[in-house]
C-alpha cells in the first residue's frame, strides 16, 4: 500500500476543493494516485448529485449579461437551496461561467448548454457545497438598444429592448421593470383570457348590483382601461419621474419598446415547508405530544 503524504492530500484538495478526510480517503482507495482519486471523486460527485436532484433549490441568483454593442441581453436563473449558498463565491463563480458560456454559444436550452463540462462542474460543485444546485432557465432578447440591470440582491433581474435611445435609458426602463413588475409590455398584450377573468371580477362587485347593463359595460370600461394601465410598462409612471409615463419616456428618445424579461429567482417554484422543531425533536428523540 502506498504511503499517503501531506503533499498529495493538499495537491488534491487544491485540485477538487474537498475537504483534508474525503481526499485522503479517495488517496488511500486509489493506492495514492492523486489523478486516479479525482476520476473516482468524479464519479461520486455526480451519484451524490443524482441524490440531491429531488431536493427543492428556490434560493439562488438572477445574472445578466448585454453585449458589446447593447444589442443583445441575457438572464440566467442559477438555483441553490438555501440563501447562504446563494452568496458563496464559489457559487457565483459557477453561474457567471454558465452565463458566459450560454452568451458565447447563444444558447438558451439548459439541456443543450449543460451537456459536457458544465454539468461536470456542477456535480462537483454539488459535492462540494452538499445542497441540490440547478440551472434553471436563460431567457434572451434583441433590439437596437437593449439594457439591463440586476438588483443589489442578485435576485431580480431585467433587461429591456427598444428601437431607439441609448445603453442608460434602456437601464433605467429595466430598473423600472424589477421594481414595479409590469405583467405586460402594452395593454393589448394582455391575454384575451384574463381580460375576460378580471371584467367577471369587475361586474361581480358589490356597486355593479342593480345598475342597468349600459351603466354597468360604462363603469367596466373605466375599471378594465385602469386595470390595463396599471399593468401595462408603458402605461405605468416611470418610478424616477411619475410625471411622465414609462411610454411618453421612450417616445421622447424617439424610440418605440420592442418588449421586457424580468426573472425572480424562485418564482413559480412550490417550496417545502420544513418543520424545523420537529426535526431537531426527532432527532433528540423528544416526544412533541
Amino acid at each position: 500500500m502506498a504511503a499517503i503524504t501531506a503533499a498529495m492530500v493538499k495537491e488534491l484538495r487544491e485540485r477538487t476543493g474537498l475537504g483534508m478526510m474525503e481526499c485522503k480517503k479517495a488517496l488511500v482507495e486509489s493506492e495514492g494516485s492523486v489523478d486516479a482519486a479525482i476520476e473516482e471523486l468524479r464519479k461520486s460527485s455526480g451519484l451524490k448529485a443524482a441524490k440531491k436532484a429531488g431536493r427543492t433549490a428556490a434560493e439562488g441568483v438572477s445574472l445578466i449579461k448585454i453585449s458589446d454593442d447593447h444589442t443583445v441581453g441575457l438572464i440566467l436563473e442559477v438555483n441553490s437551496e438555501t440563501d447562504f449558498v446563494a452568496r458563496d463565491d464559489n457559487f457565483i463563480n459557477f453561474a457567471n461561467e454558465v452565463l458566459e458560456v450560454a452568451f458565447k454559444k447563444n444558447e438558451t436550452d439548459v439541456a443543450v448548454l449543460m451537456a459536457g463540462d458544465l454539468e461536470s462542474k456542477r456535480e462537483a460543485l454539488v459535492q462540494k457545497i452538499g445542497e441540490n444546485i440547478s440551472v434553471r432557465r436563460i431567457v434572451r432578447i434583441e433590439g437596437a438598444v437593449v439594457g439591463g440591470y440586476v438588483h443589489s440582491t442578485n435576485k431580480i433581474a431585467a433587461v429591456v429592448a427598444l428601437t431607439a435611445g441609448d445603453a442608460e435609458l434602456a437601464r433605467d426602463i429595466a430598473m423600472h421593470v424589477a421594481a414595479v413588475n409590469p405583467r405586460i409590455a402594452k395593454p393589448e398584450d394582455m391575454p384575451a383570457e384574463e381580460l375576460e377573468q378580471e371584467k367577471a371580477i369587475i361586474k361581480a362587485q358589490p356597486d355593479m348590483a342593480g345598475k342597468p347593463a349600459e351603466i354597468v359595460e360604462k363603469m367596466m370600461g373605466g375599471r378594465i382601461k385602469k386595470y390595463l394601465a396599471e399593468n401595462s410598462l408603458i402605461e405605468q409612471p416611470f418610478v424616477k419621474n411619475p410625471e411622465q409615463t414609462v411610454g411618453q419616456l421612450v417616445t421622447a428618445a424617439g424610440g418605440e419598446l420592442i418588449g421586457f424579461l424580468r426573472v425572480e429567482v424562485g418564482e413559480g417554484i412550490e417550496r417545502e415547508e420544513v418543520d424545523f422543531a420537529a426535526e431537531v425533536a426527532a432527532a433528540s428523540g423528544i416526544n412533541k405530544g
